[in-house]
């Protein structure tokens, strides 16, 4: 849509002879911004409730920034996942306002922090610690997206009575985002015990047969609790971004 043409809806709007809810459906199918080497979708939140995200894997880093830099252009909030402590540095220098998680591999920027706007808390449990950085890129991401979240780390079922010790945190959570590796068991334990929605996160974390997180994946997929569902292996920010759709109300 050309500059004179969104003039016009918004003087019809103005003018009364269109109505709003018309205009937001001619403003969903606004085109992207081509840069050659990716298409810059300004206008998702009007789709899907949340801006475009930058996945920087498999992207140079002049690439990334340039995409930061234009979504940054237009929006006050900007996540890029899987990003490299070398690219957070470039994306820093390149756009101001730029917050580095390196653990959790996310660079943030939210020039307005504002405070949850969903009910209802996402509450991430990891199984073991060296499942952090996937919950991390999971809690980090359902921040962004507007969600309150807690956290509960390192309460795999090798010792389930520190899990059972949160029982109520359990149970108060709105959505629960269960991160675990090895066989993958947690998210069953926990869909067992809570009457809210479950995301399972298989992660990479484990030895030999466990095969990069694919018998994670798999003990998932196969779980007899109801009300668990599957995101793939070490897809904390998939888990977020779904945590975030169910607790956002129908508009």
């Amino acid at each position: 849509m050309t500059r004179p043409q969104l003039t016009a809806l918004l003087e019809a709007l103005r003018r009364g002879e269109l109505g709003v809810e018309e205009g937001l459906a001619k403003l969903r199918g606004l085109p992207f911004e081509d840069l050659g080497f990716a298409a810059v979708d300004h206008h998702r939140p009007l789709l899907s409730g949340a801006g475009e995200v930058v996945y920087a894997s498999g992207k140079t880093a002049d690439e990334v920034v340039a995409i930061a830099t234009r979504i940054a252009a237009e929006s006050e909030d900007v996540l890029v996942t899987r990003c490299p402590p070398e690219l957070a540095a470039r994306l820093t220098a390149a756009v101001p306002g730029f917050t580095y998680h390196p653990r959790a591999r996310l660079a943030v920027r939210r020039l307005v922090p504002r405070p949850p706007c969903f009910e209802g808390t996402v509450l991430v449990v990891a199984a073991g610690t060296a499942d952090q950085p996937v919950a991390e890129e999971a809690a980090i991401a359902a921040e962004f997206f507007g969600c309150a979240v807690a956290r509960l780390t390192d309460v795999g079922v090798a010792g389930i009575h520190r899990l059972l010790a949160h029982r109520e945190r359990l149970w108060s959570a709105a959505v629960l985002i269960v991160v675990a590796g090895m066989e993958g068991a947690l998210p069953s334990v926990v869909g067992g015990l809570v009457a809210r929605p479950v995301i399972a996160v298989p992660t990479s974390v484990g030895y030999g047969i466990a095969t990069e997180g694919r018998a994670a994946l798999s003990s998932m997929l196969a779980s007899c609790a109801a009300g668990v569902v599957v995101v793939n292996v070490d897809n904390g920010f998939g888990a977020a971004a779904a945590a975030a759709r169910m607790l956002r109300p129908v508009s």
